[in-house]
């Protein structure tokens, strides 16, 4: 009997090279992200800076945080599509961070005394987790959540569409992290584990509803006992 000397099927070098490509993008990302926001105020309700400076500061954060549980969905697309499809995706979650900037602008425009952090601020970002938790429970949440690990459409056309999925399927989340401190590289960090979970894990409805009671823990948390949140930047204070 012969013996044929196995070799990898013709897609599988191509496929690891797009998902290789994707994680370097990322880690690129993370680096700038790094470098942009070393000295900034990682507290919640910071500064958000100027309009120029969060979108590109937005956009490099969501490549950071979205690209790495990207890989499925993008080799799906096909290989040629890769490129579009990726720009269309981050473009969606660029629309969605700047629709995000206008709203907390306004608010703080607005000078409401009482949001204060040593106010009602503290109690309000816990609402706001908490609310996050219990969207991880809806309908909405599971059908974006579906669209979001099911098979993409191709192209720059495709990857908006599916970005939109996904804006959907976080908005929770993302809601979270601005409610934590948008600047905080830790927040950051938890909250694109626990996309990435959501994304990857088998186990889809688990993985959402242990996300959720991971956010009610935590509101819970911040509205006790926030000096003692690890992670967390009190306003007025640089310390973690």
């Amino acid at each position: 009997m012969s013996t044929r000397a196995s070799s990898p099927e013709p897609a599988v070098l191509p496929r690891a090279g797009l998902v290789g490509g994707l994680l370097a993008l990322a880690a690129g990302a993370w680096v700038l992200t790094v470098d942009r926001m070393a000295g900034m105020d990682a507290a919640p309700g910071a500064d958000l800076g100027a309009l120029g400076w969060f979108a590109v500061s937005w956009l490099l954060m969501m490549a950071a945080m979205m690209l790495p549980s990207l890989g499925p969905a993008a080799l799906r697309a096909g290989e040629r599509a890769v490129a579009p499809f990726v720009v269309g995706y981050l473009a969606a979650w660029t629309a969605a961070g700047l629709a995000g900037y206008v709203l907390i602008e306004t608010v703080r425009r607005l000078d409401v005394t009482f949001l204060a952090w040593d106010r009602a601020g503290r109690y309000v970002a816990a609402g706001v987790i908490l609310a996050a938790a219990a969207y991880q429970l809806t309908p909405a949440k599971a059908a974006c959540l579906e669209r979001c690990r099911s098979r993409a459409g191709s192209g720059l056309r495709g990857g908006v569409r599916h970005g939109a999925s996904c804006v959907g399927c976080c908005a929770g989340l993302m809601a979270a992290l601005f409610a934590l401190g948008m600047m905080s590289l830790v927040w950051m960090a938890a909250v694109a584990a626990l996309i990435a979970a959501e994304r990857l894990l088998p186990w889809r409805s688990p993985a959402a509803y242990g996300v959720g009671a991971a956010l009610a823990v935590l509101a819970i948390w911040l509205a006790v006992a926030p000096g003692d949140l690890p992670g967390l930047t009190l306003p007025g204070s640089m310390s973690m």
